[in-house]
């Protein structure tokens, strides 16, 4: 017997019903990362377990057929909360369980069964850009600003970049962006081919909900074993991503992380 999970639990996550009804309830979820700060979602200690957990929730949620996420306020998602960062880089007990959330959130969104898609507007960083880019169908607004941000840090591009970018934009474009951290705009996103789509900023729920209640009007084995057999290809590297993530989160116990840390803090160019 099936049962739906308990959602209340979340607290840095906004979750509603919304699109075709099934069993009397729409059967499309709606996840909106909460901006706690006033202005964009930010992964602390909470956020970030949260948002690796609730894709373990949507796969058991029979109810569920597709799910939305979202940021709110003034983009999709601000990186990581520097007092967790902080934390990661001077408790080796805190940088433990945080390298297991972060393996967790790439293998659970990879693992869901049901279709995920992204909305993403203003700033898409850090772990919510993981959901993001790793969605089954992302949309970004055409001014969206995309950044992996990890080399800025002092630490190696680990999360998904090394799992999917080359994957989705070519090994030319990945290193470029990720070497450098340069920023990449929502229509530069869709023409590399990193996002499904790029569409005008009032057209990015629209067409989310709208691509959501297509899927969730769809086959439903057809739809979820087609994205099972293509993330076939994400789990085949594997060891390229957890390579990634050991070495980044290596990082956080040397020392161009404090300088790092520093600097974002200081508002300043890093001096590595």
């Amino acid at each position: 017997m099936s049962t739906t999970p308990d959602y209340q639990r979340y607290q840095t996550l906004a979750i509603t019903r919304r699109g075709p009804v099934v069993a009397g309830q729409g059967c499309v979820l709606d996840i909106q990362m909460k901006a706690l700060n006033g202005k964009l979602p930010t992964a602390g200690h909470d956020g970030h377990w949260e948002l690796a957990e609730i894709w373990r929730d949507v796969g058991a949620d029979e109810s569920v057929r597709c799910a939305v996420l979202r940021g709110e306020g003034l983009g999709f998602s601000g990186g990581g909360d520097l007092a967790l960062v902080q934390d990661m880089a001077s408790d080796f007990a805190v940088r433990s369980r945080v390298w297991k959330e972060a393996r967790d959130l790439v293998y659970n969104v990879i693992n869901c069964d049901k279709p995920i898609v992204s909305a993403m507007h203003g700033p898409a960083v850090g772990a919510g850009l993981v959901a993001g880019l790793l969605a089954d169908i992302s949309i970004a607004s055409k001014s969206a600003k995309i950044v992996d941000g990890h080399t800025r840090l002092g630490v190696a591009a680990g999360d998904h970049a090394a799992i999917v970018w080359p994957l989705l934009c070519s090994m030319a474009k990945a290193k470029y962006y990720l070497m450098l951290c340069e920023p990449i705009s929502g229509e530069e996103a869709e023409r590399i081919g990193l996002v499904s789509l790029a569409v005008n900023d009032d057209e990015l729920l629209p067409k989310a909900y709208e691509i959501a209640d297509r899927l969730a009007n769809g086959s439903q084995s057809a739809i979820r074993w087609t994205k099972y057999s293509l993330n076939n290809w994400l789990r085949q590297a594997g060891p390229t991503f957890d390579t990634s993530l050991a070495l980044e989160f290596m990082g956080f116990g040397g020392p161009d992380v404090h300088e790092g840390i520093a600097s974002l803090r200081e508002r300043r160019p890093p001096r590595f």
